[in-house]
C-alpha cells in the first residue's frame, strides 16, 4: 500500500523541519511494518522534495496520483501545502497534512484533505496573548512577503488591538538589519517578531537586535518555531536565547511519545522538533484509516471522522472547526518555548495550553 510523502528537502525550503518530518513519517512506516504492515501488506513511503515550490508541489501530486498512492502526507510550508491540497482536491487523492497550519489550507470546503498541525489562528492567538499578558503593547514584526506571514500579522493585528495594543509590519526584505534597528529604536517597540525565513535573514537579524546599544530590552520572538531547529543555537549560541516560540507538544509526553521520542534521537542524532512527531502522527492516522477502509481513495476520504488513534501527542480524531474548510483536529497541544538563555541546547517551557 503506497502512500505519498511531500516535504522540503532542499533550498530554498527549510530543509531541517523537512528532516525532521521525513524521519518521523519513515520511523512510523517501519514500526507499521515490523509489526505485520497493513492486513498483510506492507506499507510503501513515496518520497518527493517540494523545495518549498508549489508548482513542484503540483507536479509531484500528479505523479503520486499516477503511480497509485492511496494517499498523501506531509508538506511543512503553508503556500506549498495549499497547492498539494488544492490540486489533491481536484484530483479525488487524500491528503492528510502535517505540519502547514495556514488556516485557509484550501479556497473551498474538502471532503479530500484534512490536518494534523493546528490552525494558525489557534497557536497564533495564544502567542499574541502570551505578549500581552508580558506587558507588550507596541509589537513590531519583520516579515517576509509571503500567504503565511501576512495571514500572521493579521491574526497578531486582531487580537492586539483590542487590548490597546498595535502591531508594526516591517518588511524585512527591502530594510537591512541596521534598518529595521533604526525603525525598531525610533517606533520604542518592545517587541519583535521574527516572521522570516531561516537562517537568512533571520540570523543577522538576531544578531543586529543583539548588539544595537539602543535595543537592550527588547524582547525577540518567532512564532514559527525557527528556534527549534539545532542549527538555531549552532550558528547563534547566547544570541539565540531567550526567543519564545510556538511548538505543539503535550506538558508531558504520552508513553508513546517518550519511545518515539528515542527512537527519532538516535535516528536524528539528536533531540527530535514536533515536525518529526507531526509526522510520525500522520502515518499512525493513515494506517489506521487503510485498516478500516482499505486503499480505495473515496473511502478514505469518506473515513476522516471515523478515526479515534493514540498518537505521540494523545488521542487524534477529526472534526469541523468552525472557519477551516477540511477535517482537523481540534486541537494539537500547544506550548510556548524558548532556549534557556543559562544553557541554549535546553528548551524551557514558558506556557502551555
Amino acid at each position: 500500500m503506497r502512500i505519498g510523502a511531500l516535504v522540503p528537502l532542499t533550498p530554498p525550503g527549510w530543509v531541517e523541519a523537512g528532516r525532521q518530518l521525513l524521519a518521523g513519517l519513515e520511523l512510523a512506516v517501519r514500526e507499521v511494518n515490523a509489526a505485520g504492515g497493513v492486513g498483510g501488506r506492507p506499507l510503501e513511503l513515496l518520497v518527493r522534495d517540494t523545495a518549498a515550490d508549489p508548482g513542484r508541489a503540483e507536479a509531484a501530486v500528479e505523479e503520486l496520483a499516477g503511480l497509485g498512492v492511496a494517499a498523501l502526507a506531509g508538506e511543512y510550508h503553508s503556500v506549498v501545502a495549499r497547492a498539494v491540497a488544492g490540486r489533491a482536491d481536484a484530483l479525488g487523492l487524500p491528503f492528510l497534512c502535517s505540519s502547514a497550519v495556514l488556516d485557509a489550507l484550501t479556497d473551498r470546503p474538502s471532503t479530500w484533505v484534512a490536518r494534523i498541525a493546528p490552525a494558525q489562528s489557534h497557536g497564533w492567538r495564544r502567542y499574541a496573548d502570551f505578549l500581552l499578558d508580558a506587558g507588550h503593547r507596541r509589537i513590531a514584526v519583520a516579515a517576509d512577503p509571503s500567504t503565511y506571514w501576512a495571514a500572521g500579522t493579521e491574526i497578531l493585528r486582531e487580537r492586539v488591538a483590542p487590548r490597546g495594543g498595535a502591531v508594526l509590519a516591517l518588511d524585512a526584505r527591502a530594510r537591512t538589519p541596521a534598518d529595521l534597528c533604526d525603525a525598531l529604536a525610533a517606533h520604542r517597540a518592545t517587541a519583535l517578531l521574527l516572521l522570516v525565513g531561516h537562517p537568512e535573514p533571520a540570523v543577522p537579524i538576531v544578531r543586529a537586535v543583539r548588539h544595537d546599544p539602543r535595543l537592550p530590552g527588547l524582547l525577540l520572538g518567532a512564532p514559527a518555531g525557527q528556534p527549534e531547529l539545532p542549527s538555531w543555537a549552532r550558528l547563534l549560541g547566547e544570541d539565540g536565547a531567550g526567543i519564545p516560540f510556538l511548538r505543539y507538544l503535550p506538558e508531558r509526553p504520552t508513553p508513546l511519545g517518550a519511545r518515539v521520542e528515542a527512537s527519532l534521537r538516535e535516528r536524528l542524532g539528536g533531540p527530535p522538533s514536533f515536525v518529526a512527531f507531526e509526522g510520525y502522527d500522520t502515518v499512525a492516522v493513515l494506517a489506521e484509516l487503510l485498516r478500516l477502509h482499505g486503499p480505495e481513495r473515496a473511502r478514505i476520504a469518506a473515513g476522516w471522522g471515523d478515526v479515534a488513534v493514540e498518537g505521540t501527542r494523545g488521542l487524534i480524531g477529526f472534526s469541523h472547526a468552525p472557519g477551516i474548510g477540511v477535517r482537523q483536529w481540534v486541537w494539537p497541544p500547544v506550548q510556548i518555548a524558548d532556549r534557556d538563555p543559562a544553557d541554549p541546547d535546553r528548551i524551557r517551557v514558558l506556557r502551555t495550553g
